[in-house]
Parts: C-alpha cells; sequence; structure tokens
C-alpha cells in the first residue's frame, strides 16, 4: 500500500478567472475530494438501493435490514442526547455513515480521506458551530459571551481556549488514530517483504533469486493485523466521533 504521509497526490488544478486569497486563484483537485465523492456516492447508491420499494406487509430483507439501520440510528442518537434532539438523527446518521465508510475505504488500497486532517476539520467546524448555535440558542447571545468570563473574567482567555481545543481535540484524534494505522500497517508490509527477501535470498542460485523478489511473508500476516488497524480501529473511531457530537451538542443546549 502506498501511503504518502506528506499529502494527497494532486489529480488537477483549476485556474480561476478571480483572485482568492486563501486558494491563490487555483482550486486543486486531489486524492481526498476524489475519495470522499465516492464514499458518498457509495453511500447514496447504497440508500437508494435499501429503500427502494418499501412495502407496509410482507417486507423483503433488504427492506428489513433497512429499518433495522433506521432503528439502529433512531436509538443511538436519542439514547445519547434525548428525544427533543430528534432533529439530529439525519445529521448524525450521515457523519457516522460517512465517517466509517471512509475509514474502511482504505481496505480497497486508496488513501482514506479521514487520512487528510481537512476533512476531519471541516467536520469538527460544522459540529462546533452547530454547538454554538445550541449554546446561543439556550443562553442567549449575552448569555454565551458571558459564560467565557466565568467563574471570573481573568479566565476568559482560557475559557475562548478551552472552547477552541474541542474542534482541534475532536479533529486530530480521529485523524491521528487512521494515519497511525495506515502508517503501521505500510511499515509491517514493507518488514515482512525485506524479511522475506532475505529468508528466499539464503536459497542458492536461480531459486533464490526468483523467491527472494515474491514478499511471501506477506500474505495471511497483514490480514490478521487489518482486523484491529483497518476494520476495529475505523468502526470505533466512527462511533467515539459521532458519540462525542452527540455529547458536545446536548450538553451545549442544557447551558
Amino acid at each position: 500500500m502506498d501511503i504518502n504521509i506528506v499529502g494527497p497526490k494532486v489529480y488537477w488544478t483549476i485556474d480561476l478567472p478571480f483572485e482568492v486569497p486563501l486558494l491563490g486563484g487555483k482550486i486543486e483537485i486531489n486524492e481526498t475530494m476524489v475519495i470522499s465523492w465516492a464514499v458518498m456516492l457509495i453511500i447514496t447508491g447504497l440508500c437508494i438501493f435499501l429503500t427502494h420499494n418499501l412495502k407496509v406487509e410482507k417486507i423483503s430483507k433488504r427492506q428489513a435490514i433497512a429499518e433495522w439501520l433506521v432503528e439502529l440510528a433512531d436509538n443511538f442518537t436519542l439514547g445519547n442526547m434525548g428525544p427533543k434532539f430528534k432533529q439530529f438523527i439525519p445529521f448524525v446518521t450521515a457523519l457516522f455513515a460517512t465517517s466509517i465508510f471512509s475509514n474502511l475505504i482504505g481496505l480497497l488500497g486508496v488513501r482514506s480521506p479521514t487520512a487528510d486532517l481537512n476533512t476531519e476539520a471541516a467536520w469538527a467546524i460544522v459540529v462546533f458551530i452547530m454547538i454554538t448555535h445550541q449554546k446561543i440558542k439556550s443562553s442567549g447571545f449575552g448569555g454565551y459571551l458571558k459564560g467565557y468570563t466565568e467563574p471570573i473574567a481573568v479566565m476568559t482567555p482560557f475559557n475562548i481556549l478551552s472552547e477552541l481545543a474541542t474542534p482541534i481535540g475532536m479533529a486530530c484524534r480521529h485523524f491521528g488514530n487512521i494515519l497511525s494505522g495506515l502508517v503501521i500497517n505500510s511499515l509491517i508490509y514493507a518488514a515482512l517483504a525485506a524479511a522475506s527477501a532475505a529468508l528466499f535470498g539464503l536459497l542458492p542460485g536461480v531459486l533464490g533469486e526468483v523467491l527472494s523478489g515474491i514478499p511471501f511473508l506477506d500474505v495471511g500476516i497483514p490480514a490478521v493485523l487489518s482486523v484491529y488497524f483497518d476494520w476495529f480501529s475505523g468502526v470505533m473511531q466512527a462511533f467515539i466521533f459521532c458519540m462525542l457530537t452527540t455529547k458536545y451538542i446536548s450538553n451545549a443546549a442544557e447551558g
């Protein structure tokens, strides 16, 4: 697996007819964007497939799976936030689905969008805006600003830093775990390939030259480790990110 730790590949660059300071007059279509679009298409296609031709009676296995997933989403969101937050069910569900598919798509040999900090940063900013909205809705704009001065005014800078730490912590936690798993898997593949070459290179003659070029040890062993680094860690990070989202938003509404 080819892992670019520095950043995603840039596929296309579009020159804008006007200067945009943050973009430098150009829009780059990179690997993260392309794979993210692919993830969204997969999720959209799956939703269309599961919700096609719904019935009230004698439902199909496909509809049963769709209803089971909807029930899981309802129970997760309402269980963490309460019945008055039922309007957040679609958002939390979409966030979880996008996260888990983005994490697991790396199994196909492409760079996971969540291995790019920009992805998690965008999610965290959206969540932060929703948290702030709930705080203002609960306490009013004046009460929201006053909260930064509690318990005493001198704590204002620290309260601001604490507020900013919420989206930064959410983004970095998710990103760090996904990227570290990719890097560890890459190192394991490289180490096993080198060990395989050294082991079979001990064989005499042409046989050793041929077999040393085939990474036999890469078969099987990384797959076992992938159960944790890709499957378990990917699902858990999606779960944790959504759990934090529901808790932060519900706590903000409580003032």
